[in-house]
């Protein structure tokens, strides 16, 4: 920061940057401010804004360098407008929820106001140069939801410096110089997430700035409900780092002090990015002028001596304070900085509703005009011009009112037929792709390098193909994708030195180093988070979460955060990363687990892949290093050492995803299932031909996506009969099944018998041999169920057994 001074030869470019500052600091206050009367006004569902914490943000965003990656919250609007990556007309096209791409960038209006970032990722799915950008990567509304991602943002940098092959990806990195500038509140920092991340950070040494916004409530509740020592730069003073041990630095300073909240960020920036260090920046005394959000108001819960405190130490107004004491403008330059603040602000609220509404108003007038054609002619002409003046007189005009009106109108008429009608029809329908378009596309790549428009290459196999364990199968597919790109890296739990407790990657940490098979603490989440921020920024990273039972820990970030990424930017931004864990069936109530209902509904946006083997998982692990999708990849936990033939091709060949296979033909039953029953089954289905029963099995290989080309039903129409087998609970996977196959496909016009589903009992497995027997569908289990069904047809061929 340039001191002041009138003998200072710099004084006049200072002097200018401090204006605009403060000019900034208006325009974002004046944003906050008219935003939360546009909600009262009806003009948008919510609000929430920055107001308060402008200073803060403008001082991160001087040290914020082309390359580097926010990952912040949903009150930095002012950091997002100085870096120059939203303008104050972009904040009101979202706080509206304009889905135009060119108005609303970060989200095309499907995230409510207030949840930032950039776009990474061109029109046909091509990376942008992220080094020539300031980056932020997507908001997501849970309180701390950002700091595991944060961590794999710094991380990669780490990566990107130390590892010499990355060097040549020059879109994606300038030797790691990048920064992870993370922001979050006060209250938020209570969560697990952040400590975790934390912790993580100290551990790994990471170039990550995590600011701490303290204005000491989390909505209605003060810091000493929050914050042991009412801190979180004394509650985390253990992190501090020595000249002996590495750790944080960590940093305090005042959220209205504009001169020192510049030098804390410049001595912030460059521990980071010079030394790759973390530091906590914890910015104290900061202020909230309208409370939380529209939800409510503050003067419900703070006393009056601390609004009063709040009024006196606004930060905008103590800049105001500091600029006339340093001369550096008039009162009356002050107020005119301040009027065409205000000014820009009321523009820009002005243009974005134009832009809003003119988008609507060209399809209400086009309706109004169709359906009054329609009437013309109509019985229900009276009705139907209603129908019209009220889209005509109607204020603030919704899309959905227009599609209750066209539908309205075609009720009326459905006895009647006219070419008018029918145009009427026709915009319906142009109307649910454009609906679809901006409000339900983008759940997974729509780009050329989408998972399922890898094709599939066959495995081969000659005479020299050996018969190995499973496991042996998936190390030389990690070793072939290893060699191949040095993109690709793999962390988890004692994935490192002992090549994970199955041995997939044993010995490949030897041949490829610590920087490209890690070890990591036990800390799901935040492994989680490591992928999502590397994959972010363009690498491919494989991260294990040891048993299926431990993806509970990481839910809330796969489902809130990865799962919604490319839907909640509308395509602008991707992080291909790969969950590797393994389940379904080996000792006791904690790693057991197939919990595929709670993981296929809470996961849409994730792909999640069931092989019954290791070969079928390693084709599809070549699948997806192809593609920009991301996965779950669930082995099979009994599996490893089972024997496969090794492929000849084994780092090639791929298994699309979405195709069922059939691995045993039948006639006599259609019987579904997936993972380790796929062997459940088929030992079944001998037993079952000795007593002249033959099923047809079919391995759906993938339950997201499922059975793309509904090929399923080819065997329900030749069986008549449908048995779904799983190792969920009642009602999970097998019900999932049973919607697609029965309601998607119909394939009840061609069954003979009523569906059967198999799953597990309704609690955990118990431990032991005979526990899981007990617990889990056998084989025993699959041939009484056939047995039945076939009883049920023919009891004289099958009389009781038991």
């Amino acid at each position: 920061m340039v001191k002041v001074s009138e003998k200072n030869t710099e004084i006049m470019s200072s002097k200018k940057e401090i204006l605009n500052d403060y000019k900034l600091a208006v325009e974002s206050r004046e944003d906050s401010y008219i935003g939360r009367k546009e909600v009262f006004m009806g003009k948008a569902k919510f609000g929430i804004f920055g107001d308060g914490k402008e200073l803060p943000q403008i001082a991160m965003a001087k040290v914020f360098k082309n390359g580097d990656f926010r990952s912040g919250y949903y009150r930095d609007q002012t950091f997002m407008m100085a870096i120059g990556e939203m303008t104050s007309q972009q904040f009101f096209a979202q706080l509206y929820a304009h889905t135009s791409v060119e108005d609303e960038p970060a989200s095309a209006g499907r995230m409510m106001n207030g949840h930032f970032g950039t776009r990474s990722i061109d029109e046909n799915g091509e990376w942008k140069d992220l080094t020539k950008m300031k980056n932020s990567s997507s908001d997501i509304s849970c309180t701390a939801g950002q700091m595991p991602r944060l961590l794999g943002l710094a991380y990669a940098s780490k990566l990107y410096r130390n590892n010499p092959a990355l060097k040549k990806f020059k879109q994606f990195s300038v030797n790691g110089n990048e920064i992870a500038f993370g922001t979050i509140g006060n209250a938020s920092t209570s969560e697990g997430h952040f400590f975790e991340a934390m912790n993580a950070a100290g551990v790994l040494q990471v170039p990550m700035v995590m600011a701490v916004w303290d204005d000491e409530y989390g909505i209605s509740v003060p810091k000493e409900f929050h914050t042991t020592k009412g801190s979180i730069s004394k509650a985390l003073a253990g992190l501090q780092r020595t000249a002996e041990e590495n750790g944080f630095e960590i940093l305090t300073t005042r959220g209205w002090d504009y001169v020192d909240l510049c030098k804390t960020f410049e001595k912030a920036e460059k521990i980071a990015r010079n030394e790759h260090v973390p530091v906590l920046v914890h910015v104290e005394e900061v202020t909230q002028p309208q409370g939380h959000s529209t939800s409510g108001s503050h003067e419900r819960y703070k006393s009056k001596e601390r609004l009063e405190w709040e009024a006196k130490f606004d930060c905008i107004k103590k800049m105001r304070e500091w600029i006339l004491n340093e001369k550096l403008a008039s009162g009356k330059e002050l107020d005119a900085i301040e009027e065409e603040a205000k000014q820009l602000a009321k523009t820009a609220r002005m243009d974005a509703w134009r832009a809003y509404t003119s988008a609507i108003d060209t399809d209400v007038a086009s309706l109004i005009s169709m359906i009054e054609t329609v009437a013309e002619k109509s019985a229900e002409k009276t009705k139907l011009i209603s129908i019209a003046k009220n889209l005509k007189e109607g204020l603030n005009i919704n899309k959905l009112e227009l599609t209750k009106g066209a539908k309205k109108a075609l009720r009326l008429t459905r006895n009647e037929s006219s070419r008018s009608r029918d145009m009427l029809i026709h915009w319906l329908k142009k109307n649910d792709e454009k609906r679809f378009d901006e409000y339900s596309s983008h759940l997974h790549s729509q780009s050329k390098y989408s998972a399922i428009k890898v094709g599939e290459i066959a495995a081969k196999y000659s005479d020299q193909s050996k018969m190995v364990d499973g496991r042996e199968v998936l190390q030389a597919c990690f070793d072939e994708a290893l060699n191949q790109n040095p993109l690709v890296f793999a962390l988890g739990e004692d994935v490192g030195k002992i090549g994970d407790v199955n041995q997939g990657f044993a010995g490949l940490q030897e041949k490829y180093g610590e920087i490209r098979v890690t070890d990591t603490g036990i800390r799901e989440t935040s492994i989680i988070g490591q992928g999502i921020g590397a994959a972010l920024r363009g690498l491919r990273p494989i991260a294990e979460i040891q048993y299926l039972d431990y993806l509970l820990y990481a839910v809330q970030t796969l489902s809130d955060d990865l799962a919604t990424l490319q839907y909640r930017t509308k395509g602008g931004q991707k992080a291909p990363l790969i969950i590797r864990s393994r389940g379904h069936r080996l000792e006791g109530v904690w790693h057991s687990g197939s919990p595929m209902g709670m993981i296929i509904n809470a996961l849409r946006g994730i792909f999640v892949l069931t092989p019954r083997n290791m070969t079928q998982a390693a084709g599809m692990y070549n699948t997806l290093l192809e593609s920009d999708d991301t996965a779950l990849m669930i082995e099979c936990l009994n599996g490893y050492r089972l024997k496969e033939r090794m492929p000849d091709n084994v780092g090639e060949f791929k298994v699309p995803l979405g195709i069922p296979e059939i691995i045993r033909e039948g006639k006599d039953v259609t019987v579904v299932t997936y993972g380790s029953m796929c062997r459940i089954v088929m030992e079944a289905a001998v037993e079952l031909a000795n007593y002249g029963i033959e099923i047809e099995v079919i391995d759906v290989q993938t339950l997201l996506p499922f059975d793309r080309h509904q090929s399923i039903i080819s065997s329900i129409k030749k069986t008549n009969r449908l048995i779904v087998a799983d190792e969920d609970v009642p009602g999970g996977a097998s019900a999932y099944i049973l919607e697609k196959l029965v309601v998607e496909q119909e394939c009840f016009r061609y069954l003979d018998s009523q569906p059967v589903t198999v799953a597990a009992k309704e609690h955990r497995p118990a431990y032991g041999s005979d526990g899981d027997y007990y617990s889990k569908p056998s084989a025993e289990t699959i041939f009484d169920k056939v047995y039945e069904m076939m009883a049920e047809v023919d009891p004289e061929s099958f009389p009781d057994i038991y």
